[in-house]
């Protein structure tokens, strides 16, 4: 089986991270986001791969490489010259997807849940029509746009545009399985599947809507990024509880890479997720942050709500809160305090950031 990954563009939401790697190989719990999905339909029995990217990156070209061998699978760059929405890039990979006339997978590139790839398959086959979406249930369905659909069979009445009046509480969640022939509804130029392809086919009767279980989070901004972890870990305490580090120091729900180096007297979690080759000095908090790959927090440092970036060093006695992301590489002095900065790469800060803003 196929799947095609909406890879896109620059990542500008993410930044400052993705000003250093692109946004796929930035790590989300320990592991580039890219292969929580790649590995997840490898293990469902997908065998080819495409990335439908916006940009080249010669990075995200040598990482693939290195997983098509550890996984076994093949996996293609489509490389779009001009933007083509979510749509477009079908058609630009209609050559790689329709070979077999199997169904195939479509996903955005920056969805984390506990991926139900085999139950996708399942539920499609099942209605036997041309495509499945997998739909969410929101809290606040007028911030969305919602999708409106038959309890029962899950076929799909109509999409409604972030409602004012109650029509439905689930929404599109990115994930997506079609048969090779829905391909043919879809011209090369820039296109929305959302708003030009899918209410077609469900006038047609020929898409139906599964609902998922367990977690969803869109992680492509920091604030999201933060929540996403939150939720995976606590999948991760039901479903892989070994995965996460306990003992003293230790609260709730924390994720240590082995290679890293916690001192005496630190609090951490819960909800924290610390990368490979970390030093955590003596008498750190840590509470719902992402701290990357050989990142240094010097002692006696709180910190809550942050992402502190790849090799950065915070120094001592530093408060960081309120979605403080560090970039690559940045230092920030002893004795400061950040509230909600945004850090670009290779900074050294000396003075407290007390308002939310941008440091160039």
């Amino acid at each position: 089986m196929k799947a095609l990954i909406l890879v896109g563009g620059y990542g500008t939401r993410l930044r400052p991270l993705t000003l250093s790697v692109p946004k796929p190989l930035v790590e989300f719990c320990n592991k580039p986001i890219l292969l929580h999905q790649v590995e997840a339909l490898a293990k469902a029995g997908v065998d080819h791969v495409v990335l439908a990217v916006s940009y080249m990156s010669e990075l995200l070209e040598r990482e693939m490489r290195v997983q098509e061998q550890r996984l076994g699978i093949r996996i293609s760059l489509s490389h779009e010259k001009e933007p083509l929405g979510t749509a477009g890039p079908l058609a630009l990979a209609r050559e790689l997807l329709n070979v077999d006339n199997e169904p195939f997978f479509v996903l955005n590139s920056d969805v984390i849940c506990d991926f139900p790839f085999k139950d996708m398959l399942k539920f499609h086959q099942h209605h036997g029509k041309e495509g499945t979406i997998v739909v969410t249930r929101v809290e606040e369905p007028s911030k969305y746009g919602v999708v409106v659909f038959e309890a029962e069979s899950g076929q799909i009445h109509r999409f409604v545009e972030k409602p004012q009046v109650f029509v439905s509480n689930k929404i599109n969640a990115g994930m997506y399985i079609f048969n090779p022939s829905m391909l043919g509804r879809i011209q090369l130029r820039p296109t929305s599947i959302e708003k030009e392809i899918f209410p077609v086919m469900a006038g047609e009767g020929h898409l139906y809507a599964m609902e998922l279980q367990g977690f969803w989070m869109d992680i492509g901004q920091p604030k999201d990024f933060l929540t996403g972890m939150c939720m995976y870990l606590q999948s991760l305490r039901q479903h892989a509880p070994e995965k996460l580090r306990t003992g003293p120091g230790f609260l709730g729900n924390v994720m240590v890479d082995p290679t890293a180096q916690i001192g005496q007297n630190c609090t951490i979690g819960p909800n924290v997720t610390i990368g490979a080759g970390v030093v955590v000095e003596d008498g750190v908090r840590i509470k719902r942050c992402t701290v990357l790959k050989g990142a240094r927090v010097r002692s006696h440092s709180w910190l809550e709500s942050c992402i502190v970036g790849w090799s950065s060093s915070v120094g001592q006695w530093v408060r960081m809160e309120n979605v403080t992301v560090l970039g690559e590489d940045v230092i920030v002095n002893d004795e400061l305090y950040l509230n909600g900065a945004n850090v670009l790469p290779h900074k050294s800060i000396n003075e407290s950031v007390a308002e939310p803003r941008i440091i160039m």
